[in-house]
């Protein structure tokens, strides 16, 4: 292994090649937690030298602040080894005890991400007789490119679009009201 590339034996065994894969994707999950919970620690203990060394790793400032965001949402004791960092983003916007019933039934039925996300669609369809849609204007008019950008975001993490832009505008809503809580990794 280097920092750029793998090297890979000719002779590898199907077993030993797809072993590797179950443990780099391990190693590709957890460092997603490892990052989150280096920045909220960096926030809280560093709040001065922060901005600083942020700037230093080198990674997308957006990644960055989803990884700390979601380690926020869930506690260590909270989080479930059985289940990737996507799995947990998925659900981290919700209130607590759904975050942890759709995980605890992800968990024990082995849902990928994608069935994950499937659950929730239902619940929301099944709930949208007990909790009704507001109309927030007539009509919301935005520009096109801003649109199109979003929907690549929504795309680029997997989720559909209105739940992309509710999750944005939720966790917007939760660093303006919680300003303390949330790391602000702008300059």
């Amino acid at each position: 292994m280097t920092s750029v590339g793998l090297q890979i034996p000719a002779g590898l065994s199907f077993e030993s090649w797809e072993k590797a894969g179950r443990q780099l994707s391990g190693i590709l999950d957890s460092s997603a937690w490892w990052l989150g919970d280096w920045l909220v620690f960096g926030k809280k203990n560093y709040a001065d030298r922060y901005q600083r060394v942020i700037r230093v790793a080198g990674l997308r400032y957006q990644t960055l602040r989803n990884y700390a965001w979601v380690a926020r949402r869930f506690d260590l004791s909270r989080r479930r080894s059985k289940l990737t960092f996507q799995h947990h983003a998925e659900v981290a916007s919700l209130p607590v005890e759904e975050q942890d019933r759709l995980l605890d039934q992800a968990e024990k039925s082995t849902w990928t991400t994608k069935q994950l996300r499937s659950a929730m669609r239902r619940g929301r369809a099944r709930d949208s007789g007990e909790r009704a849609l507001v109309p927030v204007s007539s009509s919301l008019v935005l520009p096109n490119t801003k649109v199109v950008r979003w929907r690549a975001a929504a795309d680029y993490v997997g989720l559909e679009f209105d739940r992309w832009v509710w999750s944005m505008l939720d966790r917007a809503a939760e660093e303006v009201l919680h300003e303390d809580e949330e790391p602000s990794l702008a300059s």
